[in-house]
């Protein structure tokens, strides 16, 4: 079924992909993997290769069978842009959200080049939230541009983990920058002045601007857990969405 999650942005995941290969820097540390483990020595269904890519068509109904609105993210144990989902499957996947207009879907992806050539013959679902990952200037700033060719009613960077100051960023027609910094015993620390050139620039551009988490290392270069060291940026929390979603965001 469709989970519950405790991502701070999302309401529930749903996972009709599950698995993944590493592709960027910001993959080293990958809490899906972590994840995927944990529930394949549990026994949980869909697990049994743990973390090797599989395709769970089972999966496809679980969506429709929810009437009230729910904002979904689509594979957080996955990228549905994955080299190996074949584009009939993605098919599949976008369907069911056309299907279900209730709904609003979050897809996040690293495979961005595959993004304008996948949508170059297809319309982009209106209730498609699609979002690309930024961790650093060399893989995730060329992500943006393509990103920026696909007509979706909302664009969003997932600037997470933050490894690096991004330095100048193109944030034009991108709605929606979500920061936050890497969790786990091997988590690498992000600095203050990096998210602060992340959020200027949301601001200049008019891009709604959400501070997930320090991570495991907080504001003071302090490591911790992360519930510790919190999601305050100067002085407050930042959860913001698109205007088309200020809704949830008041929940």
């Amino acid at each position: 079924m469709s989970t519950t999650t405790t991502i701070e942005w999302t309401e529930k995941t749903w996972n009709p992909v599950t698995g993944c290969t590493k592709i960027s820097p910001g993959c080293k540390h990958c809490y899906a993997e972590i994840m995927a483990r944990r529930l394949k020595a549990m026994g949980a269904g869909g697990y049994e290769n743990g973390f090797q890519l599989a395709l769970h068509p089972e999966r496809l109904v679980q969506p429709l069978k929810i009437r009230r609105p729910t904002v979904f993210f689509v594979n957080s144990m996955s990228d549905l842009f994955h080299e190996d989902v074949p584009d009939a499957f993605i098919d599949q996947v976008l369907d069911v959200i056309r299907k279900t207009p209730q709904h609003t879907y979050q897809i996040l992806t690293k495979r961005a080049d595959r993004l304008p050539v996948y949508f170059a013959d297809r319309t982009c679902p209106p209730n498609i939230w699609l979002g690309v990952s930024v961790e650093d200037r060399k893989h995730g700033l060329p992500r943006i541009e393509q990103l920026r060719q696909v007509d979706a009613t909302v664009r969003f960077l997932s600037v997470e983990p933050l490894l690096e100051d991004l330095g100048a960023m193109d944030l034009t027609n991108i709605h929606w920058v979500i920061v936050g910094g890497e969790s786990g015993h091997k988590a690498r620390p992000m600095q203050p002045e990096w998210v602060e050139n992340v959020q200027a620039q949301a601001e200049i551009h008019g891009s709604a601007f959400f501070f997930k988490q320090w991570g495991g290392w907080g504001a003071d270069g302090v490591k911790r857990h992360k519930k510790a060291n919190g999601r305050m940026f100067r002085g407050r929390t930042w959860d913001a969405y698109p205007a088309t979603l200020q809704s949830f965001a008041q929940q």
